[in-house]
């Protein structure tokens, strides 16, 4: 069999087995320790199908370009995954709660840590980058406390796997071109629904002050925010357009974060039995368009920080 084909599959059935370990054999438990693996027992079978929905995805695009060596897993890139995984799992839990708690119809926090999965993706493969966001979103949010929402965990995982695509084009600057447009198109239909829909409530997941939960609705910023993170981007791109990589990185981890947080929004339909309008406004904006703010930011330093380590070690 074929040693790409082994290693790809293999890496994607830990993270099913990971996920239905934690989901099905933790998942009606109490916290254990300082895990609260929670899962909504009505809607298991549902979330635990868009966890495989999300494979299929990743593996469907390995079928289709399984002869490029993006896809080439060994040793290093096993590590790379569980270092990935673990970093972004505490720093997910350290900046994730109510203090930097989002006005949204689902608990939506500030995640600059965000910028890890896109990263380990685009530097070590989109593999590696699935396993670091999946599996590290996974382990932050039970550190939390607050329980998981599996089909979001999995949509981080497309983040990274996404980033990591670059790998699949030897000419990467005409794929920058072309994922500048398809991202700029989506982040403009996203923005106009909101200003169609700005009244939309949104639950505000725990107000601090008031020690108790509340509505209120998405502000401008918010809602536009997913087009400051595209100015951002589209900065970066140009003002280091000498520097491939760290244009190329940041342009990538844009579309990864805007399919993979669109994919877990749009889960959330039939999960949870939310509008069309409710899982863009309530809960893909106000994730997305801070995180692509974050990538726009935090990507660069990881980058120019990694090329900085290669260059001292020789490589």
């Amino acid at each position: 069999m074929d040693k790409k084909l082994v290693s790809v599959l293999g890496a994607l059935v830990v993270v099913l087995a990971i996920f239905a370990i934690v989901m099905f054999g933790f998942g009606a438990r109490d916290p254990l320790g300082p895990f609260n693996f929670s899962v909504d027992q009505a809607t298991l079978v549902l979330r635990f199908g868009f966890v495989t929905l999300g494979l299929v995805i990743a593996f469907g695009v390995y079928l289709a370009t399984k002869e490029n060596k993006a896809w080439e897993i060994g040793t290093r890139e096993v590590v790379y995954m569980a270092i990935g995984a673990a970093l972004y799992a505490i720093f997910s839990y350290l900046f994730n709660g109510t203090v930097i708690a989002l006005p949204s119809i689902s608990q939506v926090a500030l995640r600059p840590a965000i910028a890890i999965p896109m990263f380990f993706g685009y530097a070590f493969g989109p593999v590696v980058g699935f396993f670091s966001g999946a599996v590290g979103n996974m382990f932050g949010d039970a550190l939390t406390g607050f329980g998981l929402s599996p089909q979001w965990s999995i949509g981080n995982g497309l983040v990274g796997f996404i980033a990591g695509l670059v790998f699949l084009f030897k000419d990467k600057k005409q794929s920058m071109n072309t994922v500048l447009y398809i991202s700029a198109g989506l982040a403009v239909v996203a923005v106009v629904l909101y200003f169609v829909n700005s009244s939309q409530a949104n639950l505000n997941y725990f107000n601090p002050e008031n020690n108790t939960f509340g509505e209120t609705q998405l502000s401008t910023f918010a809602g536009i925010s997913i087009l400051v993170g595209l100015a951002l981007v589209l900065g970066v791109r140009f003002a280091f357009s000498k520097s491939e990589d760290i244009a190329a990185a940041v342009t990538w981890s844009m579309l990864g974060n805007i399919l993979g947080i669109g994919f877990a929004a749009i889960s959330d339909i039939w999960i949870n039995g939310y509008s069309l309008t409710a899982a863009i406004v309530g809960e893909f904006l106000p994730a997305a368009g801070p995180n692509l703010i974050f990538a726009a930011i935090l990507v660069p330093l990881l980058v120019v920080a990694y090329s900085a380590v290669q260059r001292q070690s020789g490589r």
